[in-house]
């Protein structure tokens, strides 16, 4: 804890802050709280007060002048975008006769990977940035503050400071030294081997997939990324939340950060994910196609994604929220962690129990999901 007085400021947006300073608090291995991913949200239009996600990052300066502890924070007036789910929450404080909206987000709009919350060039800064979340909340007379896939390393500066903590379940693929997609194979069961093998085969026929990253991903594979990420949107949540300059200018910034794979077929892509590549981890974030092909989802998002970390030496694939179907390819249960902030004694105690019993349970079905993994028993 700093031994002098600690003042807090609101930036203008994450673009408002160098570039170099923000990174520095960032760090490299999570690409998702980079400068170029959260200005690239703000500039494209995909994240502003029209959206419901105000941008309104919480700085603490060092000695130096420059930040010395971040927090990617956001006013928000719903509940999407989050994958945390809180609409009960706000249901029963309106209800009670109180205003949930505005609340704060701290938080990757639109992106529920895990990763750090508290963007810290100086470690010792975790006890202020988190009282500056308090301060905010508090002084603007908010409902809650809400910091949603929360890395587990920063956990214990939240329960320390006394915020409520949540968990909830993903399915994450890791690598246990494979050589080869094959040698993940052999890991699994007979019958579950046969079943992938038979998957793949059937997505593939017909089909050839492309890696592309870097350079190699132009304005017209963009465009038809884009045609495939509006057709998934619009079914998911009637309304797409990124611009089709996003994508551009994600490529731009950060090109050699992504992994773009597109099934073709005579040459013309017919489907695509998109995949961020960080230190040890790859993310599969978006997804969509122009045709139905069976299995083509779980060969694109998962397989080509395991095969992909398998090459590149990365210790896992996170693919996204959700999805019990992701056990029989290989990916285990995991805990994701959000820590919640309620002012208000009453509401605070409800949330807090329920968030009792839901952990119970929680805790209940990952035992259970973790019985029917695909790996062979003994292995």
């Amino acid at each position: 804890m700093p031994a002098s007085p600690v003042t807090a400021r609101i930036a203008h947006g994450v673009a408002s802050i160098p570039a170099a300073a923000w990174d520095a608090c960032a760090g490299t291995a999570n690409p998702f709280v980079s400068h170029a991913f959260l200005s690239a949200l703000e500039e494209s239009g995909s994240v502003d007060a029209r959206s419901g996600w105000q941008p309104l990052p919480i700085v603490i300066d060092g000695a130096d002048g420059t930040p010395a502890a971040i927090a990617p924070a956001y006013a928000k007036s719903h509940s999407q975008g989050e994958y945390v789910f809180d609409h009960g929450w706000a249901d029963a404080w309106e209800r009670a006769g109180g205003e949930y909206y505005p609340k704060l987000q701290v938080a990757v709009p639109f992106t529920p990977v895990p990763g750090p919350r508290l963007l810290l060039r100086d470690p010792e800064m975790a006890p202020a940035l988190i009282a500056a979340i308090e301060a905010v909340t508090d002084q603007n007379g908010l409902s809650s503050a809400h910091v949603t896939f929360l890395e587990e390393n920063q956990r214990a500066a939240f329960e320390a400071a006394g915020w409520v903590m949540r968990s909830g379940t993903q399915f994450h693929w890791q690598n246990d030294g494979y050589a080869s997609f094959d040698d993940f194979l052999a890991a699994l069961s007979s019958r579950k081997r046969k079943a992938i093998r038979k998957e793949r085969a059937a997505a593939l026929q017909g089909l050839t997939v492309r890696h592309l990253t870097g350079a190699e991903i132009d304005e017209t594979h963009w465009d038809a990324f884009w045609h495939f990420y509006q057709d998934t949107g619009s079914r998911k949540w009637g309304r797409p939340y990124l611009t089709r300059s996003f994508f551009s200018m994600l490529g731009a910034a950060m090109g050699d950060r992504l992994l773009l794979m597109l099934a073709e077929h005579d040459g013309v892509p017919i489907a695509g994910a998109l995949n961020l590549i960080g230190a040890d981890a790859l993310f599969g974030r978006y997804w969509g196609c122009s045709q139905d092909v069976p299995f083509l989802h779980f060969e694109l998002c998962y397989y080509q994604a395991i095969e992909a970390a398998i090459a590149r030496g990365l210790a896992r694939v996170e693919a996204g929220a959700q999805g019990e179907h992701k056990l029989a390819r290989g990916y285990a249960p995991v805990t994701t962690w959000s820590a919640h902030y309620i002012p208000d004694p009453g509401f605070r105690r409800a949330v807090a129990e329920f968030v009792e019993r839901e952990q119970a349970a929680v805790a209940q079905e990952q035992e259970y999901l973790g019985e029917l993994m695909p790996f062979r028993r003994g292995g």
